[in-house]
């Protein structure tokens, strides 16, 4: 994607596709931010609390932002993508020596992408509430029109998920520099009438604001990190756009549009105190109001499928990785293979989202929910990048322990400062997350103990073979394909078909699809041909996590390998399992069927993997775990 930087006009039009999706979520955090610092449940909003805030929220932005994501977790890149799926992967890559380690880093993983779902159900119930509540000041009597108005742009939002952004992504780019020039531009006018806020730029005033208001100073943490929001997007969108535009968007534009707009409402609120109910569209001139709102709407509409379209993007990663269910995967754009759309998802996300919206009514209820997602899944990040920098990179001890006493004390202050809103809002996004996090641990279980029955009641395929080499049975043209995941045993459909059509094909494959621990494949190991003699055949294709599987299409690139498919003359053979929870050792009854309640509605494997249906014959078997 780098490559791409050395065209200045294409690293300049990246750039402006990376504010229209990158900037979305932390692009709209002005709007609710200060007015959770110095609300009802903030500090009051007296010269230098203001100051010790806007101070806070600059370093923050600065230690966060600027040098943890756009300097060092931007650089633990997975083959150009990043996400807390990539990043989990390159660091259960860096132990591959220790089991303990791996399953630990895959349980942070895990929870990461858990709450993850639920900073993608609360953003954009927080984000078009914050847009929506500007009618409370441009007009009282319609506050009662708020939750139903966010409704219904919700709706509207969720409705067009299917038709994919390719159409209306290139006005997402420029509508959101307006965004942030509309940002700026407000910011520049307030501070103009009270220079002195840009005091506010030196850390001693929020090293001051802690010694000053001490334990409320220390809560008010919970506020400022509302400024932090969407800052994994820089990383989790780099395979879209590179890191070179990510990273000048980020220095040259949006850090300064966003930090004058901070600003210029901390100097409304000098001059104002009273403007802390609503900071943001009060620094707004009324005859802008109503502009404004629309403006802010369509800012929120863009990081909300922004933070969608990365549900979308992890969901499919962990289908491939094996810790979810296989769904159905539409693509929106024959241009844009990152553009992809699951129904279900989607679905679950809209019903979720409007709950949240009716049940929470306001952004000022959600900002405590939204805190909770956000550094949950920002600490996760610190953990898993000092692994990287230690097992990938070969940095020194000391590097990446004074890395981490770095990363690790900013995301443990902001965590505890939360902890006090976990009754207050926090408990949803850890509910959902331990939710989604039982759901994919449960998947990933059953999968296992599956493929150990299997396993057991198996053949080894290499006596099988040498038995039908001396007692051949009957043989019919063609090639058969059993898709098999345990390539050593003989597939039950294989046995199934000898047994009951006593006939064998000509040419017998068995097929194992793997999942690589990197987005993409390299092209020489995609392919493995193994000849097992007696016409019969083991051959593993291997795809990235960022890849959609076409088997049809790989086994036509077969022939260089030495295997050759007649499509026309080929016979998918598949064994599908129908699970029978029991009370074995394993796991507890209740996962057992929920393991066989996610297998049972699961995409069948033919869909999936793109084979035909009228060249497949699906076998059954009952499995107990």
């Amino acid at each position: 994607m780098t490559a791409h930087a050395e065209n200045p006009n294409k690293l300049y039009a990246l750039a402006l596709g990376a504010v229209g999706v990158v900037y979305g979520d932390i692009g709209t955090s002005p709007l609710y931010t200060l007015k959770e610092a110095f609300g009802v449940h903030g500090v009051p909003p007296t010269p230098d609390n203001v100051l010790g805030v806007l101070s806070l929220i600059f370093w923050a932005l600065i230690l966060v932002v600027s040098i943890k994501y756009a300097t060092f977790i931007m650089a633990a890149d997975n083959k150009g993508e990043g996400g807390i799926m990539a990043l989990t992967s390159l660091a259960h890559r860096g132990v591959r020596s220790s089991a303990r380690a791996r399953w630990a880093i895959m349980v942070f993983g895990l929870f990461g992408a858990a709450l993850f779902f639920g900073d993608s159900v609360i953003t954009p119930a927080i984000s078009v509430l914050g847009a929506v509540e500007g009618l409370k000041i441009a007009a009282p009597g319609l506050e009662r029109y708020v939750v139903p108005i966010a409704v219904v742009v919700l709706l509207i939002l969720f409705s067009f998920q299917s038709r994919g952004t390719a159409k209306v992504g290139n006005v997402f780019g420029p509508i959101m520099v307006l965004w942030f020039v509309a940002l700026a531009t407000l910011g520049v006018m307030e501070i103009m009438v009270a220079p002195q806020v840009l005091k506010a730029l030196s850390p001693h005033y929020a090293i001051a604001f802690f010694a000053e208001n001490g334990r409320a100073g220390f809560f008010t943490l919970s506020s400022v990190i509302l400024a932090l929001t969407g800052a994994e997007a820089l990383y989790a969108d780099m395979g879209h756009f590179g890191k070179k535009p990510i990273r000048r968007a980020w220095f040259a534009f949006v850090l300064p549009a966003l930090m004058l707009n901070y600003l210029g409402q901390g100097a409304l609120l000098l001059t104002s105190p009273e403007a802390a109910a609503n900071p943001f569209y009060l620094l707004v001139p009324q005859p802008l109001l109503y502009p404004m709102i629309a403006l802010a709407t369509l800012a929120a509409v863009i990081a909300s499928q922004a933070v969608i379209s990365g549900a979308f993007s992890v969901t499919r990663q962990a289908i491939q990785l094996g810790y979810l269910p296989r769904m159905q995967v539409k693509h929106t754009s024959r241009e844009t293979i990152g553009q992809i759309y699951l129904p279900w998802i989607n679905r679950l996300l809209l019903v979720l989202t409007l709950a949240v919206v009716v049940g929470f009514r306001s952004s000022t209820n959600l900002a405590a929910a939204y805190g909770i997602a956000v550094i949950g899944t920002m600490a996760i990040d610190s953990v898993l990048v000092m692994i990287v920098a230690r097992r990938i990179w070969g940095w020194q001890r000391h590097n990446v322990a004074l890395l981490g006493a770095l990363f690790c004390t900013v995301d443990a202050a902001f965590l505890i400062a939360n902890l006090d809103k976990v009754e207050h809002g926090g408990w949803f996004p850890l509910v959902l997350g331990l939710i989604v996090f039982t759901v994919m641990t449960t998947w990933r279980r059953g999968r296992e103990l599956v493929m150990r029955e299997l396993k057991q009641a198996g053949l080894a395929l290499k006596p099988f073979i040498e038995s039908i080499a001396e007692h051949p049975p009957l043989r019919v043209p063609g090639t058969a394909v059993f898709l098999t995941a345990q390539i050593d045993s003989v597939p039950h459909a294989l046995l199934h078909n000898l047994k009951h059509n006593k006939v064998l094909h000509e040419q017998n494959v068995m097929l194992t699809v793997e999942w690589l621990e990197t987005p993409t494949a390299e092209p020489e190991e995609r392919i493995e041909v193994v000849s097992l003699g007696h016409e019969f055949h083991k051959l593993i294709l291997r795809y990235g996590f960022a890849e959609d599987p076409d088997v049809p299409d790989m086994l036509g690139r077969c022939e260089k390998a030495g295997l050759t498919f007649d499509m026309m003359d080929t016979t998918f053979f598949l064994s599908r399992e129908s699970i029978v929870p029991t009370d074995r050792q394993g796991m507890p009854l209740w996962r057992d069927r929920l393991f066989a309640f996610m297998a049972r509605n699961a995409l069948p494997a033919t869909a999936f993997f793109q084979i035909p249906g009228n060249r497949l014959i699906e076998l059954g078997t009952q499995v107990e775990i």
